[in-house]
């Protein structure tokens, strides 16, 4: 099969583990972040680590859009499913996130809601369209990857007439979490790192580059790679040159999807619809300026935070769930007291392990995990 079979070849890439090893200097450390979630799954279920040197370490970053959902818009969102006119429309991924009070909106629609999980936002469409009675509200979640489609879809309500559809805007921007990674020098100084695996389905929308300026400004480099575990392994050599060179720069190893500019037609679609917030609370990062989107004032008429005049109460996390620092790459989610005792996929305590993108759930599902356990007993 095209651009898979190729790229999941188990002897290139020991070949490439075996450049990794010879080129990485034995007195010095790597610490490199991959940002997506799917890296993060992509590392676990092909056992990459298990191919590196001991002194090239991977640390998981904040590129799971559900898991860096802070609490309190799960409670809006909660709040607005048990409104008896509103019909929610969300991914699955959402379903099972606690809310504040240990809620979900899975249990909030056992409870009698009416939430509706959708493939896509054409779902939720239909669904307006079939019911003009219903109020219903598409819970828009993601990064610049599942943007367009949403701003697609208020762009077919208006021209279309809809006057039952409403758009829950949660999307959020990774510029700007990287930015908020690596440019507080207190979230600088605590995970140290010497470059990024940069996102692959982001980055086919935005390009290559709005990451320029953390090669400039901050010295880190970037290699922006593909989800197979040949695309990981090439950008990991291809970082560990880098840095042995003393360079920062951003490299682009998933050439054959992603360009300099990326997918211009889809930016202009998403500017057309949404513009900036002027700041917005990520789960283990905090408030982000200008981290993420909100309706312009033309389309109003689809915002559900304006018609239903949501204001959003920040809510604290579950105390004894690490999920926070696990994005923030400060701990793994082997090293959370909850992780695979309390905390599992059939009772999730935090979205990192709810999610399919999560890393708790990667460490979960692949049994990285016991490995772990092993060594802590060794040890």
């Amino acid at each position: 099969m095209k651009y898979v079979d190729e790229y999941r070849d188990g002897k290139l890439a020991k070949q490439i583990a075996q450049k990794i090893r010879a080129e990485a200097k034995p007195d010095k450390d790597y610490r490199f972040m991959e940002f997506c979630g799917g890296h993060t799954h992509a590392i676990a279920r092909y056992g990459l680590e298990d191919l590196l040197p001991a002194n090239v370490r991977m640390i998981h970053g904040p590129g799971c859009p559900v898991c860096v959902l802070p609490v309190g818009r799960m409670d809006d969102a909660i709040k607005l499913a048990r409104r008896p006119d509103v019909t929610l429309c969300t991914y699955a991924d959402l379903m099972r996130v606690p809310s504040s009070d240990g809620m979900s909106l899975l249990k909030a629609k056992a409870a009698g809601a009416d939430i509706r999980m959708v493939y896509s936002t054409l779902d939720a469409l239909r669904i307006a369209r079939e019911e003009p009675q219903r109020k219903v509200v598409f819970f828009a979640i993601g990064f610049e990857t599942t943007t367009p489609p949403t701003a697609m879809a208020v762009l077919n309500a208006e021209k279309e007439g809809l006057k039952n559809f409403f758009v829950f805007c949660n999307h959020v921007l990774t510029p700007a979490a990287i930015s908020a990674l690596v440019g507080d020098p207190k979230a600088a100084a605590s995970v140290p790192l010497d470059g990024f695996v940069g996102p692959a389905h982001v980055s086919t929308v935005i390009g290559t580059k709005p990451y320029a300026e953390f090669a400039e400004e901050y010295g880190k480099a970037v290699v922006i790679a593909g989800f197979e575990p040949l695309d990981v392994m090439q950008a990991i050599l291809m970082l560990v040159r880098q840095v042995n060179q003393g360079r920062a720069e951003v490299e682009n190893e998933y050439i054959r999807a992603v360009t300099p500019e990326g997918n211009v037609k889809a930016q202009g679609v998403v500017a057309k619809v949404f513009e900036l917030r002027d700041t917005f609370e990520w789960r283990g990062l905090g408030a982000v300026p200008f981290s993420a989107l909100k309706l312009r004032d033309e389309f109003a008429a689809f915002d559900a935070e304006r018609i239903f005049d949501i204001h959003t109460i920040a809510a604290p996390d579950n105390p004894a769930c690490e999920c926070g620092a696990i994005l923030r790459g400060e701990k793994r989610p082997v090293d959370c007291k909850l992780f695979g005792t309390v905390c599992t996929p059939d009772n999730p305590m935090g979205s990192c392990m709810v999610s399919s993108e999560g890393s708790c759930a990667a460490h979960w599902t692949y049994g990285r995990f016991r490995d772990s356990k092993k060594e802590r007993r060794a040890s």
